[in-house]
């Protein structure tokens, strides 16, 4: 875990990498008494802070359910200047470059991160600041975030999607565990199959995990990570193999995108940049591209600490 609930971001560790003119900053460890500010922060950018945003708004600001802790960087006169995650998944929003390094820098003494993400113009900055000279990734994803918004859905429809039961977790957790396996390299059910279980049913009991069978075979899957009253950020979308071409997807996501509309004013995913298959469905379905994205997985030598 961080060792510090304050400290200076341009201290004597840090005159590597920020020059010496650049005005000081000071990174803190928040608290619930924070939120309020936190969350009209990150309102500025719904788009791209959908993640902390739906973080806080389920589990608050400081929970264990956040798998890390929340800091921000403050100018001189005690204005936010960015917001960073720091844990599992390390995410950041920040309005300067030195709030940029300054976080980074705080971010480089959690020891059990296992993935950063950002958009491509910051995360490289992020990176050159987070790592120690010579460390690489183990593995770079490159992601397009997708927009889709209420004016454009399809006519079309999938009226037997529904919301997963508990009953059918043995079901869908498989396939949300081969999806991140795919994604990251990691395989969950090996690594965390407790917490991964955990995680797959409380998702299904937020009413957050949308499905579609037919018979008793499970043909589509998609999960709603994250939901704001701006965004619903979609992820883990997963259609049978001998069924991809027959449109079973494209009605499941009409019919899932018209439900969430009553939820939110936009729907978002991130979509791998060499998966053209799915680039083309989300294209068919009328989201649009946004801006491009980067995700940084970390192996265990790469879990850096001071």
């Amino acid at each position: 875990m961080l060792n510090a609930t304050k400290t200076n971001a341009l201290n004597a560790n840090a005159t590597s990498r920020v020059p010496a003119t650049v005005p000081a900053v000071t990174v803190e460890l928040l608290t619930a008494k924070d939120e309020i500010e936190v969350l009209a922060f990150l309102s500025q950018r719904p788009i791209h802070t959908f993640a902390m945003k739906s973080f806080i708004h389920d589990n608050g600001l400081v929970s264990p359910l956040n798998r890390g802790s929340f800091y921000g960087c403050r100018d001189i006169n005690g204005h936010l200047e960015g917001v960073a995650l720091v844990g599992h998944a390390t995410l950041m929003e920040t309005v300067s470059d030195r709030a940029l390094q300054a976080l980074a820098h705080v971010a480089r003494e959690c020891s059990f991160t296992h993935m950063i993400m950002g958009e491509q113009e910051r995360i490289a900055e992020f990176w050159t600041n987070y790592s120690q000279p010579g460390h690489q990734p183990r593995l770079a994803c490159r992601e397009r975030l997708m927009e889709l918004q209420q004016s454009k859905t399809s006519s079309k429809s999938e009226p037997g999607l529904r919301l997963a039961t508990e009953e059918e977790l043995s079901l869908v957790m498989p396939i949300q565990a081969q999806l991140a396996f795919e994604e990251s390299g990691i395989d969950p059910l090996k690594v965390d199959p407790q917490g991964f279980r955990r995680r797959c049913l409380r998702r299904i009991r937020q009413g957050r995990t949308w499905v579609l069978f037919e018979g008793d075979t499970l043909v589509f899957k998609a999960d709603v990570i994250s939901e704001t009253a701006d965004v619903i950020y979609l992820e883990g979308i997963w259609v049978k193999d001998d069924k991809r071409n027959d449109g079973i997807a494209t009605r499941c996501m009409a019919e899932l995108s018209r439900r969430l509309f009553r939820k939110a004013k936009s729907i978002c995913l991130l979509a791998n940049e060499l998966n053209q298959n799915a680039l083309t469905l989300y294209r068919k379905c009328g989201f649009m591209f946004r801006a491009t994205y980067e995700t940084f997985f970390l192996s265990q030598k790469e879990l850096l600490s001071n």
